[in-house]
């Protein structure tokens, strides 16, 4: 089975349930499962993860929330490359917001996409105007394509 790091950012906290969730979920599925929150890059390089989850919220105008901005500029600023490695992304937002719905999830994707890892699968985006659980969509992407990821 394979060693999963998750990083989250959150501004009201249904980020951080979502990734808890999933990180109980992976465990289950007999995956190595550590939740960094709030994510350091060096923490992160330290657990030497096969595979990188984001769990992030949107804030402002299409943002990466507070508590998760200092590890995306970490990675942004130091540049690890993912080769070898996968990742993905869930990305929560309100679609009433336009074009800036899910925007960190977005900005996630475009920095991770250079750092050339594997996207195990599309960004799943959840609109708080139409779920009012996002663990249920989460849980259900996480599963279809991460039950058989291996190292």
């Amino acid at each position: 089975m394979a060693k999963i790091a998750l990083m989250t950012g959150t501004v009201y906290g249904s980020a951080l349930e979502v990734a808890s969730q999933l990180q109980q979920r992976l465990v289950g599925l007999g995956h190595q499962a550590q939740l960094f929150y709030p994510a350091k890059l060096n923490e992160v390089r330290q657990f030497d993860a096969d595979h990188w989850l984001i769990v992030t919220s949107t804030t402002g105008q299409g943002d990466i929330p507070d508590d998760l901005l200092p590890f995306f500029l970490q990675v942004n600023n130091e540049f690890p490359l993912l080769t070898g490695k996968s990742w993905g992304i869930v990305a929560l937002g309100d679609s009433s917001y336009g074009d800036t719905f899910c925007g960190a999830g977005r900005q996630w994707r475009e920095l991770l996409l250079q750092l050339n890892g594997n996207e195990i699968a599309e960004m799943l985006c959840i609109d708080a105007t139409e779920t009012l659980l996002p663990e249920q969509p989460s849980l259900a992407w996480l599963h279809q394509h991460y039950q058989h990821l291996t190292l």
